[in-house]
């Protein structure tokens, strides 16, 4: 969860932020929870609905930037371009692309869990994918 949190948001002390207060907020109310169809959708969303709150406050007091680099401990050299490339994505196109690879939820999980039609996940895929294509040639060339 906080992997997936963190190529979401972009930073890790923020996804780490938000995978303690989903964890914390499933574990309270885990009877309901473990029942759901899909608990770890659940729990990315309201970790992704955490932060992004958050983010609102802020932006409210102070200008955030648009793109927050991706964060590794010790970055792989091949992945380090992917996931310079994934954080350049808007916010909502990288949490998509996350969902649907790095977690693979369905289109469906995928909708339910950051709150938005079937037809917006598969368009926010697609344009995702494709900057992601390009960015990725670009680098080889």
């Amino acid at each position: 969860m906080y992997r997936a949190l963190t190529l979401s948001l972009g930073s890790s002390d923020l996804a780490r932020e938000a995978t303690d207060e989903a964890m914390a907020r499933a574990y309270a109310r885990w009877a309901k929870v473990s029942a759901f169809e899909n608990p770890g959708g659940w729990v990315f969303r309201v970790g992704f609905n955490w932060a992004m709150s958050g983010w609102r406050k802020l932006r409210r007091e102070r200008p955030m930037p648009e793109h927050l680099p991706g964060v590794m401990a010790q970055p792989d050299p091949a992945g380090v371009h992917a996931l310079h490339a994934l954080s350049q994505l808007p916010r909502a196109q990288r949490a998509v692309v996350v969902c649907r690879i790095l977690l693979q939820l369905s289109t469906a999980d995928t909708a339910t869990a950051l709150g938005v039609a079937e037809g917006t996940v598969k368009s926010r895929l697609a344009r995702g994918l494709a900057a992601l294509r390009v960015a990725m040639t670009e680098e080889t060339t």
